[in-house]
């Protein structure tokens, strides 16, 4: 069974250590205590309470679509000549790129600072497993 320490749930969830320890102190998020006496995760635990905070970033834009990607961020770069575009988002701490016609920047009005959804719909994508065993 994987389990995470209170410093890695907290970088897996985005917040701060001291968040993850309050909500296990208030009970939200179940921990135990590994053989040195350090509070751990497990990770079907974490993953359910990261499932349960997760909220549509962008529920009343969503109308009906088949994606279920949405990430929520704010713009950080935007690259246009004639034709085409790349616009960079960061949406928490991921860097989202995106490529597309000039024209659709121009007409959604995007540049640095504005908020965005990075709406992500493909059938290939590519899962890494991290260093853990």
């Amino acid at each position: 069974m994987t389990v995470f320490r209170i410093s890695e749930a907290a970088e897996l969830l985005g917040v701060s250590n001291d968040t993850v320890r309050r909500w296990v102190d208030a009970g939200r998020l179940a921990a135990d205590r590994d053989g040195q006496g350090h509070r751990v995760v497990a990770g079907q635990d974490l993953a359910a309470f990261a499932r349960a905070q997760a909220g549509d970033p962008d529920a009343e834009g969503a109308g009906f679509s088949s994606a279920r990607n949405r990430l929520r961020g704010i713009v950080t770069a935007v690259a246009k000549d004639t034709v085409m575009a790349q616009v960079d988002i960061q949406a928490g701490p991921f860097r989202v790129v995106s490529l597309m016609s000039r024209e659709a920047v121009d007409e959604l009005g995007l540049e640095v600072g504005s908020v965005a959804v990075a709406v992500i719909k493909s059938t290939n994508v590519v899962v890494e497993r991290g260093g853990r065993s």
